[in-house]
């Protein structure tokens, strides 16, 4: 622990509250803290001001104590190891807030945020037309509504091939080849989206792709089916081939964002998820996956309140 500043785990522990009731603390001003880096800290002296503050009016931490509420949220979309690891960290930390995960790809998760049936999108949806990510669908889609974009992270996509790439595989146009069999995203997900985006550039048939209709639904499916010898080839996140050490022939970077579509029913568990992306150390606890470019984390790239 430093002399002269605190971090908010420090603080939690100090006066045995968790970090969310601290980081509620400093966002109404009742505890100040300072940023250091994208860091935040309190220093000693305003830690002993609380403590006195808070032995002289016994009530005072039962006030802040804002654990007594429990909520939920829907978030729908593209499938992540980070959302995975977002959601186990707030099951871990927060246990008054539940986030349910529905993995259907980018676009149906956006049409679901669309016709109100969850409160966060997850996606990464390519706009051919323009080279850019995930606003273009955003705009498309939502005009009056309430919206905020936050930046989660950027990803490598590319070739998931087995270790020592014994077919040698070079790139897309390998995927046409007699010998290669692919394994595929299901239709509305982003990485299908990239597919068939990339293979119209490069004026390449899906039909003359063995297995470009082989479906599965998430990133360590396509990565196990290449793993296991029931495909040569798919297109995923290096995160995914990382895990089952497989190699990886990067083809683009893209970025994997999370749309909030505020409503006065799940404002209050909205801005508690914001916080915990924004101002807890789940930042920290991911920095080591690869294949991911943390520099625009938590970053809101978009808004419309």
């Amino acid at each position: 622990m430093s002399d002269e500043m605190y971090t908010p785990d420090e603080v939690a522990q100090l006066f045995r509250i968790s970090k969310h009731t601290v980081y509620e603390l400093i966002k109404r001003g009742e505890l100040n803290a300072v940023k250091v880096g994208n860091k935040m800290r309190i220093e000693k002296s305003e830690v002993e001001r609380y403590k006195t503050l808070s032995s002289t009016m016994p009530g005072l931490r039962e006030q802040a104590n804002l654990e007594q509420w429990n909520e939920s949220l829907h978030i729908a979309g593209s499938h992540d190891f980070l959302v995975e690891h977002l959601i186990k960290y707030i099951t871990a930390q927060a246990d008054f807030l539940t986030v349910h995960p529905t993995f259907v790809g980018s676009l149906e998760g956006l049409l679901m945020l669309y016709r109100g049936n969850c409160d966060v999108a997850a996606i990464h949806l390519l706009d051919p037309s323009t080279g850019e990510y995930n606003l273009p669908f955003i705009k498309l889609f939502f005009v009056l509504e309430p919206l905020t974009v936050v930046r989660l992270a950027g990803r490598e996509q590319g070739l998931i091939i087995p270790k020592g790439n014994p077919k040698e595989i070079k790139g897309l146009h390998d995927l046409t080849r007699t010998d290669i069999t692919f394994v595929n995203r299901q239709k509305g997900s982003g990485t299908r989206f990239l597919l068939d985006s990339f293979l119209a550039r490069e004026n390449i048939s899906p039909s003359g792709i063995k297995g470009y209709q082989n479906e599965e639904w998430n990133h360590l499916s396509v990565a196990t089916a290449v793993s296991n010898g029931k495909a040569d080839c798919a297109l995923g996140i290096r995160s995914a081939a990382e895990q089952l050490n497989l190699d990886f022939i990067p083809v683009a970077k893209e970025q994997f964002d999370l749309v909030f579509r505020w409503t006065p029913e799940n404002e209050r568990a909205l801005k508690t998820l914001l916080d915990i992306i924004q101002l807890t150390s789940f930042k920290e606890s991911v920095e080591s996956l690869k294949g991911y470019d943390f520099s625009e984390f938590g970053k809101i790239i978009f808004k419309t309140r």
